[in-house]
């Protein structure tokens, strides 16, 4: 997108679709609304290992120091949402209810605690239910209890500024679905089949649809699409096509 965006201090951004309505909002409205490196697990192609964000670190919230959110209660997240900052957010439907907005909260606090410079890898895993599990719908991976807590170094590793781009917020119920984008710079090594592949300083952007299902004020279920073979390319990693047409 060419329009210019505003930046967080948690380094994440919202869409400037016309179409979306958005208001200018102070600095320290804006500390809440950085997420979602959220990311990566394992490759595809078998590239394996790839994961969330990096090690726990003292966060601020996601809204702001003088609102926090909580996960361990939804009326707390609610609470910690203000119209002003509902405002920013690129929601395809501004007419939400507290119930929706308390989901929403739980959402926006999860990326935010997987942000590049805002890692909190106990925050992460609080944010879902004791039988909660992300899928890595790409890669075909499933993590639940402790393995959630593994799914969050690795990212940072690669990306050490990893944040996400929202583009587009639907809140429908306990079912919230984000369009954005996952972007860093590719600053670590990436063990790969073929051996350690050295980082370039490439900036990465891939695109990313995320789906989270609440109950309670807890994920009960996060399925993340991760563009792989754009981020692949981004790094400058291509798949050897040929070598796969030889063996026939």
């Amino acid at each position: 997108m060419k329009a210019r965006r505003r930046h967080t201090r948690l380094r994440a951004t919202v869409s400037t679709d016309p179409q979306i309505p958005r208001t200018n909002l102070e600095e320290h409205d804006m500390k809440s609304l950085g997420w979602k490196t959220i990311v990566t697990t394992t490759a595809v192609a078998s590239l394996s290992g790839l994961a969330f964000a990096a090690a726990p670190s003292q966060a601020a919230s996601p809204v702001a120091r003088s609102a926090q959110v909580h996960t361990a209660s939804s009326s707390e997240a609610h609470a910690a949402l203000s119209p002003r900052q509902l405002s920013a957010l690129p929601l395809t439907n501004r007419h939400l209810t507290a119930h929706e907005i308390a989901n929403l909260a739980v959402v926006l606090n999860a990326y935010h605690v997987a942000e590049g410079h805002s890692l909190n890898v106990n925050a992460f895993v609080n944010s879902f239910a004791k039988d909660g599990v992300f899928n890595d719908m790409v890669a075909g991976q499933a993590y639940r209890g402790k393995a959630l807590g593994n799914v969050v170094p690795y990212m940072a590793n690669l990306f050490p500024d990893v944040h996400r781009d929202l583009k587009r917020i639907t809140v429908n119920g306990d079912v919230i679905s984000i369009e954005l984008s996952i972007q860093g710079t590719f600053e670590g090594p990436l063990q790969s089949p073929a051996g350690t592949i050295k980082p370039t300083g490439a900036k990465v952007d891939a695109p990313t649809a995320d789906f989270w299902y609440l109950h309670n004020g807890k994920v009960e279920q996060f399925n993340c699409y991760v563009g792989y073979s754009k981020m692949y390319s981004d790094m400058g990693v291509n798949f050897d096509w040929a070598s796969a047409v030889n063996k026939h």
